[in-house]
């Protein structure tokens, strides 16, 4: 998987994750009930932690990849993922930059939280932007028994088209995330705490010595200067 992939997917994981609403009605289905949902489950939100499956589809439907672990938010703007299978992967919010590493290359990708990210679950859950400021809820359906709520971003420069949330009666149960490839990343969800106590070193990151750093290299700490 790509830093761009996981990066795009832990946006998606983490806006579905904190949810313990009642279920929509059948009388409800209509995108400013999905809405009123999506803000409700936003409410009180201090942080969770889950386990998740994840399964990666073409545009045909064929699985491309998929991958296991588990991930943890603290609000504002600190989340981690930590892929265990197919490999070893970390994704770390500090709150300020995003860390992505990559055990077997050896490689960590680090980048700003800023305003082109503003557009994305990730953000949203995490506090630093609105539901009605970034997306449109465009639909809300029920099949079998998961509710899904359809969200579309308002930004052009996102990675992601559409982002669907499911749920089975007061539990968040599924994720569906298609990107501008025709990919569609889907996601299960198990054993989801909301506002568990979470460690704050969890969403520290210190760069593994001997990888190398892409990205915003003004984030690493020089090393330092030895005396002779």
């Amino acid at each position: 998987m790509s830093a761009l992939q996981c990066a795009r997917l832990t946006g998606a994981l983490i806006f579905l994750a904190a949810m313990a609403s009642p279920a929509l009605g059948a009388a409800a289905q209509t995108p400013e009930a999905g809405r009123q949902r999506v803000e409700a489950f936003l409410q009180g939100l201090d942080g969770l932690q889950a386990q998740f499956n994840q399964v990666l589809t073409d545009r045909n439907g064929q699985t491309i990849e998929e991958a296991s672990g588990t991930l943890a938010i603290s609000r504002p703007d600190r989340f981690r993922w930590d892929y265990r299978k197919p490999y070893e992967q970390v994704i770390v919010a500090d709150g300020t930059r995003i860390w992505i590493y990559d055990s077997d290359l050896e490689q960590v990708t680090v980048r700003k939280l800023d305003e082109t990210l503003s557009a994305t679950p990730a953000m949203l859950l995490s506090g630093r932007s609105n539901l009605a400021d970034n997306f449109n809820v465009t639909q809300v359906a029920q099949e079998g028994k998961i509710d899904w709520v359809r969200m579309e971003p308002k930004r052009d420069d996102t990675d992601f088209k559409w982002v669907r949330l499911g749920f089975e009666g007061a539990q968040l149960k599924y994720m569906q995330l298609a990107d501008k490839l025709g990919q569609t990343t889907g996601l299960e969800f198990s054993k989801l705490e909301r506002n568990p106590p979470l460690d704050p070193s969890r969403f520290t990151f210190s760069v593994p010595p001997g990888a190398d750093v892409i990205g915003d290299a003004s984030a690493v700490p020089a090393a330092p200067v030895r005396k002779p």
